[in-house]
């Protein structure tokens, strides 16, 4: 498989604010009052051309106070279906973002595309391949938009480090070392311990080395993992290798259950580059050519940065694009399939896996 991330123009210096208009002004509605929600809500806010109106929960209390606290006009809980079902019939939405669980991303974003809505769905964008590809046939049936929330992919220092390899200025890659991970107490509640929830490390912390890996590297030809289940059978810590022609390697390192140095290393024939930590946001890359100076390049963040990624879903939709170029379905379907394969040879299996 030879599909690559394609890398768009690195954010000049100077260049002008995202938060910046682009096109009309989009109506949002929030599926999930949880803590990712809370924590990207602000960036999404802070867009001159973004319209927060609507927000679902299973509870009406919770989209009740989340409402009021976030200045939300509309609120919707389970009232004889679920909350994000009215919310999906309301005609002043006009675009969701999905924030809940990965074990409900495929209902939900089905029943969005269904009800005519453009879809920003978080990371993972499904539980496996068979949803992903169910979804991308919604969106395309629909003529919707539909992106994975991969927001690292659209950040200014990953996009920089990505042109830096491009451009030669290391040789060409010959392997990558990409480790994140942190300590996260046990809860069986919790989303990350939780199986109905597709809950483990390789689903929540996989898409952020991978994206260094994939875009650099492109899919490998073949991959190696190995990892630990518990006893509730979720993955709490995960080492994968990917294998390319020409001896060329990616090696992988996920846990839930300690955190390492957050960084992603790629090695060239003429040099190395290193993000500075958590290689998912890093606000600096290291430079190392042979025979040359090295040198860092730092990135001032904006809010929190998911801000770059919902001016992407925002221009997409503005121009009437149903993918987004820099996250197109095709390598969302594709990452999906790697992580099917890497869940198989880990014996991890999930309640939807029987359901699609």
């Amino acid at each position: 498989m030879n599909l690559h991330i394609p890398a768009p123009p690195c954010v000049a210096p100077g260049a002008p604010s995202p938060r910046l208009a682009t096109g009309n002004t989009l109506r949002w509605g929030i599926v999930s009052t949880g803590g990712i929600v809370t924590s990207v809500l602000p960036d999404l806010a802070s867009l001159h051309d973004a319209e927060i109106v609507a927000v679902s929960s299973r509870s009406q209390d919770k989209a009740d106070a989340f409402a009021a606290e976030h200045g939300i006009a509309r609120a919707y809980g389970d009232a004889g279906q679920p909350g994000y079902e009215r919310m999906f019939a309301d005609p002043e939405v006009e675009i969701i973002y999905i924030g809940t669980p990965h074990g409900q991303h495929f209902e939900v974003a089905a029943a969005a595309l269904k009800a005519g809505k453009h879809v920003v769905c978080e990371k993972s964008l499904t539980i496996n391949a068979a949803e992903a590809r169910q979804l991308v046939a919604l969106a395309s049936e629909h003529r919707l938009f539909l992106m994975e929330a991969i927001w690292s992919r659209f950040l200014p220092a990953v996009h920089r480090g990505f042109e830096i390899i491009n451009s030669g200025e290391i040789g060409e890659p010959s392997w990558l070392h990409a480790d994140l991970g942190f300590t996260a107490p046990y809860d069986r509640t919790w989303r990350l311990w939780d199986p109905v929830a597709g809950g483990g490390a390789l689903l929540d912390l996989g898409v952020y080395p991978f994206t260094w890996a994939l875009g650099i590297m492109g899919f490998p030809q073949s991959l190696t993992v190995s990892g630990h289940l518990n006893a509730d059978g979720v993955d709490s810590q995960d080492s994968l290798t990917l294998s390319y022609p020409g001896s060329k390697h990616a090696q992988l390192m996920l846990s839930l259950t300690g955190s390492g140095p957050r960084q992603a290393t790629v090695v060239g024939t003429g040099g190395w580059l290193r993000t500075g930590a958590p290689l998912h946001n890093p606000s600096r890359l290291e430079v190392h050519p042979q025979g040359g100076a090295y040198r860092e390049e730092s990135f001032e963040p904006i809010g929190k940065n998911y801000v770059w990624q919902f001016r992407e879903a925002t221009r997409c939709v503005q121009e009437g694009l149903l993918q987004s170029p820099t996250i197109p379905w095709e390598h969302s379907v594709a990452t999906m399939a790697l992580f099917d394969g890497a869940r198989a040879q880990l014996g991890l299996t999930y309640r939807n896996d029987a359901m699609r």
